[in-house]
């Protein structure tokens, strides 16, 4: 028995298949965790969301950033982008039940000791907070009335938390905490314009898991996201998007016996796009 956490797959499902030949998974016996963004900027969207369905009870996969706009361009919340690539899941016979099912994916998990999240954790929340707001977030997308929150999730203010917000406000720091975040300052003031590697954070801004005295820097983190990050090496932090839609890898990390060990199996992808925004 085996688990798996496995970084941004963006449609490559021709990668995730051979990355699962290669760890020798088997849905009887191990489990996968995925990082979010399951689609878009690759060729395969649909296929990735088919499998992953199928596989449900083996594999849990979070919401990232490219997930929540797939739903919203499915309802009509925002136009395609140019570089979309997710008009054969808006054209499948299945659509509805795919996304139904995408929208009940969790925004977090706590699993074997690993903290997961798509981008980050701000420097105030700890464990148990960031669960318990992933689950404020949860609940409203499995709502009825959870179209009208993407109605209001776009956004870069307020870019920082406090316990007195509410409302649509409160879900959008939420929101753009665990799909979006990259950089912020020492008092928790997000960032969200610049995206390449950690030594480039503009002037009065760190990654998120630099911050000093960050609440959760005794949890082992695992997370998505960044592909332009580049090797990290600090205790408890695991970044596991290497860029596999660019050109890269995509990543597994099959977690060991203790919290926070962890060994890296990936594949190339074949797919490569042009770098742009994540």
């Amino acid at each position: 028995m085996a688990n798996y956490m496995i970084g941004d797959v963006q449609g490559c499902d021709e990668a995730l298949g051979r990355l699962l030949e290669t760890i020798d998974f088997s849905p009887s016996r191990d489990t996968l965790y995925l990082l979010g963004d399951l689609v878009n900027r690759g060729p395969q969207s649909l296929a990735v969301l088919r499998r992953l369905m199928a596989l449900e009870g083996a594999s849990h996969s979070l919401l990232g950033n490219h997930d929540l706009h797939l739903l919203a361009t499915a309802h009509g919340v925002r136009k395609p982008h140019r570089s979309d690539t997710v008009a054969d899941i808006l054209s499948a016979p299945d659509r509805s039940a795919l996304l139904d099912w995408l929208r009940q994916r969790p925004m977090a998990l706590y699993a074997h000791g690993w903290l997961m999240v798509h981008a980050g954790v701000l420097p105030q929340w700890d464990l148990n907070q960031t669960l318990a707001l992933a689950g404020e977030l949860e609940s409203v997308l499995r709502s009825p009335d959870w179209v009208d929150f993407l109605k209001d999730m776009y956004g870069n203010q307020p870019d920082f938390w406090s316990n007195s917000l509410r409302g649509a406000e409160r879900l959008r720091v939420i929101v753009n905490t665990l799909t979006r975040l990259r950089f912020c300052s020492a008092q928790g003031v997000m960032e969200f314009e610049a995206k390449d590697n950690a030594d480039t954070a503009p002037p009065g801004f760190m990654p998120w898991f630099d911050v000093p005295g960050r609440r959760t820097s005794g949890v082992p983190v695992a997370f998505g996201h960044w592909s332009t990050l580049g090797a990290v090496q600090r205790e408890n932090v695991l970044p596991l998007d290497t860029g596999c839609v660019w050109g890269g890898c995509l990543t597994a990390a099959r977690m060991g016996k203790a919290p926070g060990r962890f060994e890296l199996l990936s594949v190339r992808c074949a797919q490569a796009r042009k770098p742009g925004k994540n």
